[in-house]
């Protein structure tokens, strides 16, 4: 049997091809290229390589020979004859940007109506938002505050997270309003072995109740009730529970700009107890407050998935998960200092002239 000349590879030319067969984005053509190039570098004839390469020995001898002229570009694809692209991708970003006309009564673009629109393939319109990174069935939610203290009570809020007073607690206070009581018109399908738990898409709705939270920021102990309303009679007398539950030290309560936080009646309350201050986050900042972190956990572990009998039974399970909350809680770390919050969620200055 004939045994083919070793193949000479250029410097620095093995590792490279050995990291195109071993990488998991190169395309399969090419990393067999790779492969084929280096068996014949390793002395192997053209029969054994082409059974280790899973090819014939002709294409074996090809791709030495390309090898040999033009280095690892030369195993690259080369351009294919037939008719050029006719797909005008600027025309498919620019009508995606723009918005459809009124005529269709769409809000945005779907591949298929936009397709139809430009006498073109869906696919085509794919690969085009693909490769130009457009989603325009997504939507993302913004915010900018429109406090005039939005500075001020920000590094307030934000001061007492990452520096609280020496000897004092700070506690997050909120309320989360409308809380439903529902039962599902059928018992619950627990879950199995393949199989997630199922519910009936249907409910009766028990009534609803509002729950006030106090979390402690340095341990993430919760203080709760429940009542039938959110007025600032409700608050006032939260706000009370909440002093009552550390007597005796100075209280920092951390709470949002709603109009019951700021009651007469709280004033006067406040001004007779002056070991607490309330401390406001800027309007539409309400994340600033970290009970809002609680109430998402407490609403996905607890209350949007379970079945309630009744407003009293609502009450008494959310009352169970807060006290189990608060055998395992652990705090909330901030780490974000005021600075750079503000750089992100302070409204550019624009022009003030009139239109």
């Amino acid at each position: 049997m004939r045994v083919a000349a070793q193949l000479a590879l250029r410097n620095g030319d093995r590792e490279k091809l050995t990291r195109i067969t071993t990488s998991r984005t190169a395309e399969a053509g090419l990393a067999r290229r790779a492969r084929i190039v280096l068996l014949s570098a390793d002395g192997l004839p053209h029969t054994e390589v082409a059974k280790r390469a899973g090819v014939s020995v002709p294409v074996v001898r090809e791709w030495r020979s390309r090898y040999t002229l033009g280095g690892i570009r030369a195993l690259e694809d080369m351009p294919r004859s037939g008719r050029p692209k006719t797909v005008d991708e600027t025309a498919i970003v620019v009508t995606t940007l723009e918005k459809p006309p009124a005529r269709l009564g769409v809000t945005h673009w779907s591949s298929r109506l936009l397709a139809r629109q430009l006498g073109i393939s869906s696919a085509s319109i794919i690969e085009t938002w693909r490769k130009w990174d457009l989603q325009p069935w997504r939507r993302e939610s913004f915010k900018f505050s429109t406090d005039p203290q939005l500075e001020a009570k920000l590094t307030d809020v934000v001061g007492l997270y990452l520096n609280p007073p020496e000897n004092a607690v700070v506690v997050c206070v909120d309320e989360k309003s409308q809380v439903q009581a529902l039962d599902r018109t059928q018992p619950i399908l627990p879950l199995r072995p393949g199989l997630p738990e199922k519910a009936t898409h249907d409910y009766i709705r028990h009534g609803t109740t509002t729950l006030f939270a106090a979390l402690e920021v340095a341990t993430g102990q919760v203080t709760d009730a429940c009542y039938p309303r959110h007025r600032h009679q409700e608050f006032l007398k939260f706000l009370k529970k909440v002093a009552a539950a550390y007597p005796g030290r100075d209280l920092h309560v951390v709470c949002g700009n709603y109009a019951t936080h700021k009651h007469p009646k709280v004033k006067e309350w406040l001004a007779k107890n002056p070991r607490i201050t309330l401390h406001y986050t800027p309007t539409g900042c309400s994340w600033l407050n970290m009970v809002e972190v609680f109430f998402s956990i407490i609403t996905r572990q607890a209350i949007r998935r379970g079945t309630f009998t009744s407003v009293q039974d609502l009450i008494a399970k959310i009352g169970a998960f807060i006290d189990g909350w608060n055998d395992r809680c652990q705090p909330f770390v901030w780490t974000k200092p005021a600075d750079g919050l503000l750089a992100t969620i302070k409204r550019k200055e624009t022009s003030r002239a009139a239109h």
